[in-house]
């Protein structure tokens, strides 16, 4: 990562749940567990499970998880990344989505994606994701995702940090 582009006015926070980094929440809250965070690099992991919101319909009889939501969990594993090692908040909190003045880890690009597997019900995955570079408040990450030995996914994504008004509208 191109540390040079690293903002000075960032701040770490570590919390107990997954839930305390991201604003989402089930259904569509995709990360189960976090394995590692370090500043450039976290690794997290999520289950398919057959009782899933998409199983009944992607595809009936043949269920696999779809390539949009294995995308969503390199960002949102990523979005813990920013919340915990580069977050410009002080104080950050996901409790109430009205509490922090900035909005983490907007997705904003993906640059390319390689899917190379399935993932089906009782599959345990692994995401990993890479901090290439960051210039202010925009992340460029590589990802991948993982199921045993194989890996199924490959990505390149732009996430931004962005007010958080911008994602609320008008109250």
């Amino acid at each position: 990562m191109n540390r040079a582009s690293l903002s000075p006015s960032t701040f770490q926070h570590r919390f107990p749940t997954v839930e305390e980094y991201l604003h989402h929440r089930p259904p569509y809250l995709l990360v189960e567990s976090i394995v590692e965070i370090r500043s450039d690099q976290i690794v997290t992991a999520s289950s398919v499970s057959a009782d899933s919101f998409y199983s009944a319909g992607h595809f009936p009889g043949a269920p696999i998880l779809p390539g949009a939501l294995m995308q969503e969990m390199t960002t949102q594993s990523a979005g813990i990344l920013i919340a915990a090692e580069h977050n410009p908040m002080e104080h950050f909190d996901t409790s109430d989505p009205f509490a922090n003045e900035m909005a983490l880890g907007v997705l904003v690009r993906v640059n390319w994606a390689k899917y190379r597997g399935f993932a089906r019900p009782g599959d345990r995955l692994q995401i990993r994701v890479e901090l290439l570079d960051r210039v202010a408040n925009r992340f460029d990450f590589r990802g991948t995702v993982s199921s045993g030995e194989a890996t199924i996914l490959k990505n390149g994504f732009q996430l931004a940090n962005v007010p958080s008004q911008t994602l609320q509208g008008e109250r």
